[in-house]
C-alpha cells in the first residue's frame, strides 16, 4: 500500500511480469521489492539440501490449488512440499518456512541471491553472512527495469524458528562454509555470475521464519527498519496490521450491489486495490538528499497522470500532497490536477507553477527524462517538427505528432495554474499555445484501411509537419491496434511519430478544447461517428491509457448515454477480477483506476475540475472524503442489474435537478447525494452546450440536443448487446474563458 515492501514469489515467466505469474512458470524465488508492471529484487530463494545454487536450476513448480493472495499476504506450496508465506510492513517482509512436507528427513537450506528478476545487478554487489547468528547483509546496484541510471538496494536478513547448522557463501555453483563475506563483479559473460549467501537449518525442522529488511540507503537502516518494524516475528500480528491497513484505505469507498453479481464487487475494489500500489512511499530513503516526504516508483506518469493519480486524489489526498511536498513530480497537469481539486497540507503552488513554467520554457539537456524536447520550434513554429533541428537537448527525436498534442495539453494546464494563482498574462499566453494542436491539423487528410483502399470515409486527421511548415505523411492507422505491421510505435530511434497510439487514436487527444475539436471533424454528429468507428473497429486498444478518455468523449458531443453503453462494452469483457483478466500491463494500477473510476460513474478529465456522469455499476456508490470526513454518495433509481437500464433520465444533485452531464471535485469534499433516475431509452438529460463540459471555445451544440429515436431501436451498432445511433450536432455556447467560466 504505497509501501516499499512487497512480498511475492517470482517466476521464470517470459511475460515480463513484476514479479508473481500463475501462467505454468516456475518459481525462482521470493522477493521483497516489486513495482506493478516492472522489475522486483533482490531475490530471496529457498532450496534444499543437496541444493542447486543458480537461479535458472533451482527453479520449482508450485500447486497451483495452494495458491493465496490477499492484501498484505501471499501464500503457495512448491511441488517439493515446502509452503511458504509472507507478508509485510513498510520497509520488511517476513517469509514463514514450512518444511513439515518438504525436507524429507534433510537439512533445510535458504540462500539469499544477489539477483533481480532482469539480472541488472552491476559491479560490486557485497553480501555478508554472520557464522554465529547468520545475518545476512548485502547491498548491491541495479538498473531499473524502465528507465535509465541505477539504484543501490541493501538488505538485511534474519532468521528465528530453528538451529543454524552452518552458513557460507556462494560464487557460481560453488558454496563454502568458511567464507562468509564477499564483493562480486558483474562478470563480462551475459548475465551477472551468480552469487550470495546461504543458511543451512538443522535436520527434521518444522518452521524458520525469514525478517527481511529494506533499504536505499544503507544496511544498518535496513536492520534497523526491520528491527523496528517487526521485533518479534509475530507473523500473525503483522499479517493482521497489514489486512488492516488496507481495510482502513479502501473503507471509504462502499457499494450497494443492487443484486449484481459479487464478481462485479470483486472486480472493483481489485481495481481501487491496484490503483493503490503505486508510488511507493520511501519516506526516509531517499539515498540523495533529506526530505519531509519521499515517494518513488512513479514508473511512467504517462501512464498514471490520466485516472491513477487523479483516483489517489479522490481515494488518498493525503498521500498525493506528500508526493508533491517532496518536489519530486513536476508533471504540469499532475500538479494542475491537484491545484483545481484543492489539494493543500504543505503544497506551495507557487514553487510548483515554477517549475511547470520552466518545463515549459527551458528545455534540459536530457529531456529524455525530463521536461520537455524541441522547446526552439515549439515556440516558434507551434509544434514539434518532424526531424526537428534540436541541438539543446537530448532524447529520442521520434513522436512528433504525439508531443505537440501533449505539450498543447501541458500548456493549458500551466494557463490554468498561472489562472488561478493570479497570473493573467501567463494564463493568457499559455492558453494560446494550448490551441498550438491545431498546427498539425490537416483537414485533407484521409484514411484507408492498411494495405487496403477501402476508406474509413473520414476526412481531417493529425499528421507530422517538417521544419518548413509543410506536412508529411503518417498513415493515421499504423501503430494502431489493426496494424500487424510490426512497425516499431515506443520509445525507439526509429519510432513513429506517435507513441504507443495511432494518429486515429491521437485524434481525439484536445482535452482541453473539445468543442473546436468537434467542429474540426465536422460537428456532433460526425464527432460521435468518428468515435464509434474508432471503437466498433478495434482501431483503440483498451489496453493502452489513451484510450481511457475516448470512451466517454460522447458527453461533449452531448451524448453520454453513449459513453455509458461504451464503459459497459469493456466492462467486464475485458477487465476481469481473474489471472488473465486485464487486457494488458496494469502500468502501476493505471487500468485498475480505470475500472474503479468506470464503475463509480464518474470518470475524470485530468488536469482538470471535471468528472464525467455515467450511471454506477451499482445501485449506489458512497465516497467519503479522507479530508472532510463528507460523504458523497452516487445512487441510480430504477436500476437493472442486467444493465438495460444504462441511460440517466434525469438527476439531482442534493435535491435540485440537475442537467449537466459533469461535476467538479467539490462533490467529494462537501459530500451530497447525486441521484440519477435511470430507463431503458436514451433521454435528452445531459445534451445540449449548456450541460457538457467546458472547453477553451464555444461549444458547436445547441442548448438542448433531443435524440432522433431511441438509442435502443437504432441500427448503428451494438454495443454489448445495447443498440444506438447518433444524432446530429447543433449550435450553443459553453466554453473556458481563460479562467473557469461556464456560461448558461
Amino acid at each position: 500500500m504505497l509501501g516499499l515492501a512487497k512480498a511475492v514469489a517470482d517466476t521464470n515467466s517470459g511475460s515480463n511480469q513484476g514479479g508473481f505469474t500463475d501462467d505454468g512458470s516456475n518459481i525462482t524465488g521470493f522477493s521483497s521489492l516489486h513495482d506493478s508492471g516492472t522489475g522486483g529484487n533482490p531475490s530471496l530463494g529457498e532450496s534444499s539440501d543437496g541444493c542447486n545454487f543458480l537461479k535458472t536450476q533451482r527453479t520449482v513448480g508450485f500447486q497451483n490449488d495452494s495458491l493465496v493472495a490477499t492484501p498484505g499476504y501471499f501464500a503457495l506450496t512448491l511441488n517439493s512440499g515446502v509452503a511458504v508465506d509472507m507478508t509485510t510492513t513498510q520497509h520488511a517482509s517476513l517469509f514463514r518456512f514450512n518444511f513439515t512436507n518438504g525436507t524429507q528427513g534433510g537439512s533445510p537450506l535458504i540462500l539469499l541471491d544477489l539477483t533481480d528478476l532482469s539480472n541488472s545487478r552491476q559491479d560490486n554487489a557485497t553480501i555478508q553472512v554472520d557464522g554465529t547468528t547468520s545475518r545476512i547483509t548485502a547491498s548491491s546496484v541495479f538498473l531499473p527495469s524502465f528507465g535509465s541510471g541505477n539504484y543501490t538496494a541493501h538488505v538485511c536478513t534474519d532468521f528465528t524458528g530453528a538451529d543454524i547448522r552452518d552458513n557460507g557463501i556462494f560464487v557460481n555453483s560453488r558454496a563454502n562454509s568458511t567464507v562468509k563475506t564477499l564483493q562480486v563483479s558483474r562478470g563480462i559473460n551475459g548475465s551477472p555470475l551468480p552469487a550470495g549467501a546461504w543458511t543451512r537449518f538443522a535436520a527434521d525442522i518444522n518452521q524458520v521464519v525469514a525478517r527481511v529488511g529494506l533499504s536505499f540507503v544503507s544496511v544498518d537502516q535496513a536492520c534497523s527498519n526491520a528491527e523496528a518494524e517487526i521485533s518479534d516475528y509475530d507473523f500473525a500480528a503483522v499479517q493482521s496490521a497489514a489486512s488492516s491497513a488496507w481495510q482502513d484505505k479502501l473503507a471509504p469507498i462502499t457499494i450497494e450491489l443492487g443484486g449484481v453479481d459479487n464478481s462485479y464487487a470483486t472486480n472493483f475494489y481489485s481495481g481501487i486495490y491496484r490503483t493503490m500500489q503505486n508510488p511507493q512511499n520511501y519516506t526516509g530513503e531517499n539515498p540523495l538528499f533529506q526530505s519531509p516526504f519521499y515517494f518513488d516508483s512513479f514508473y511512467c506518469l504517462w501512464d498514471s497522470f490520466r485516472s491513477q493519480l487523479p483516483f489517489l486524489t479522490v481515494l488518498d489526498p493525503s498521500a498525493v500532497t506528500q508526493m508533491f511536498t517532496q518536489g519530486g513530480s513536476n508533471a504540469d497537469v499532475v500538479i494542475a490536477d491537484a491545484f483545481v481539486k484543492n489539494l493543500t497540507g504543505g503544497i506551495d503552488y507557487t514553487i510548483g507553477y515554477e517549475a511547470v513554467v520552466n518545463d515549459a520554457e527551458n528545455e534540459p539537456y536530457d529531456w529524455s527524462n525530463e521536461g520537455r524536447g524541441g522547446l526552439d520550434s515549439w515556440k516558434a513554429l507551434g509544434y514539434v517538427p518532424v526531424l526537428d533541428f534540436d541541438y539543446k537537448g537530448f532524447g529520442t527525436f521520434t513522436r512528433s505528432v504525439s508531443r505537440t498534442l501533449e505539450y498543447a495539453y501541458n500548456d493549458f494546464t500551466v494557463a490554468t495554474l498561472a489562472s488561478g494563482l493570479g497570473n493573467s498574462a501567463d494564463a493568457t499566453k499559455y492558453n494560446a499555445r494550448a490551441e498550438n494542436w491545431q498546427n498539425l491539423f490537416n483537414p485533407s487528410q484521409t484514411s484507408f484501411l492498411l494495405n487496403s483502399s477501402t476508406n474509413t470515409g473520414f476526412t481531417g486527421f493529425f499528421q507530422p509537419k517538417y521544419l518548413n511548415g509543410t506536412f508529411g505523411f503518417q498513415d493515421p492507422l499504423i501503430c494502431s491496434n489493426i496494424d500487424n505491421s510490426g512497425t516499431p510505435c515506443s520509445l525507439t530511434n526509429n519510432g513513429q511519430e506517435t507513441f504507443e497510439s495511432s494518429i486515429w487514436e491521437y485524434s481525439f487527444y484536445v482535452p482541453q478544447d473539445q468543442a473546436a475539436l468537434i467542429t474540426a471533424f465536422g460537428g456532433a454528429d460526425a464527432f460521435v461517428s468518428r468515435l464509434d468507428y474508432l471503437h466498433d473497429n478495434n482501431i483503440t486498444y483498451i489496453g493502452n491509457e489513451p484510450a481511457f478518455l475516448t470512451v466517454f468523449q460522447y458527453h461533449y458531443a452531448g451524448r453520454p448515454a453513449l459513453s455509458a453503453l461504451r464503459s459497459h462494452f469493456y466492462i467486464p469483457r475485458f477487465f476481469q477480477p481473474t489471472p488473465p483478466g486485464l487486457p494488458g500491463n496494469d502500468d502501476s494500477g493505471a487500468m485498475g483506476s480505470f475500472v474503479a473510476f468506470s464503475m463509480m460513474g464518474l470518470f475524470p478529465v485530468p488536469g482538470q475540475n471535471v468528472y464525467l456522469i455515467t450511471p454506477p455499476y451499482f445501485e449506489s456508490v458512497n465516497i467519503t472524503s479522507p479530508i472532510t470526513s463528507n460523504t458523497a454518495t452516487i445512487r441510480n433509481v430504477n436500476f437493472d442489474p442486467t444493465y438495460s437500464n444504462v441511460y440517466i433520465q434525469n438527476a439531482t444533485l442534493n435535491g435540485q435537478a440537475y442537467s449537466k452531464n459533469w461535476l467538479d471535485h467539490s462533490f467529494f469534499l462537501d459530500g451530497g447525494e447525486l441521484v440519477l433516475q435511470l430507463g431503458g431509452t436514451e433521454s435528452a438529460w445531459g445534451t445540449g452546450a449548456p450541460n457538457v463540459p467546458p472547453s477553451l471555445s464555444a461549444s458547436p451544440l445547441g442548448p438542448m440536443a433531443v435524440p432522433k429515436g431511441n438509442a435502443t431501436n437504432g441500427t448503428h451498432a451494438a454495443v454489448n448487446g445495447l443498440i444506438y445511433k447518433p444524432m446530429l450536432g447543433m449550435q450553443g455556447e459553453t466554453h473556458w474563458g481563460g479562467a473557469y467560466e461556464v456560461n448558461e
